[in-house]
């Protein structure tokens, strides 16, 4: 009887999709670092502003679902923005169980200081094209649908 050779191909790292997605999105948190550092936020801090400027009150669990983060992960980032004074955490009084976010007027003036990062980033990451840029973002959010 013939050994059967097994395929190790599926095991390098050049053949994995998730790898360069995985390094792709280090670097670009990279990028970020500076601009951020400008304004005393994590990448984290920063894309949870980002939601409560759109909405300037939301439950904790909506906002960990939008960013795609657990209440372990959340927890200590909301806790740090309502140390910093941008965000407060209260109970909903609807229903106790739910943790409600909500941002201060501070946090709503850090928008004023956040609002050219991301042309600022544009210029910074200007490997792709517009076209690029869009087919990109489309492919992202398939993968992230569930």
């Amino acid at each position: 009887m013939l050994k059967q050779e097994k395929n190790y191909d599926a095991l390098r790292l050049s053949n994995q999709l998730c790898f360069p997605l995985y390094a792709a999105s280090k670097e670009i948190i990279k990028r970020y670092k500076p601009y951020l550092d400008e304004i005393d936020l994590t990448y984290t801090q920063y894309i949870t502003m980002m939601v409560l400027w759109e909405k300037e009150k939301i439950g904790a669990k909506e906002l960990g679902e939008k960013l795609y983060l657990d209440s372990g992960t959340l927890t200590p980032v909301l806790k740090t923005l309502e140390q910093k004074g941008y965000v407060t955490r209260h109970r909903s009084n609807e229903d106790e169980r739910t943790l409600l976010v909500q941002l201060t007027d501070p946090g709503r003036k850090l928008k004023e200081k956040a609002v050219t990062i991301p042309e600022r980033m544009a210029s910074a990451c200007m490997l792709l094209t517009p076209d690029e840029s869009a087919t990109l973002y489309t492919i992202l959010y398939k993968i992230l649908k569930k």
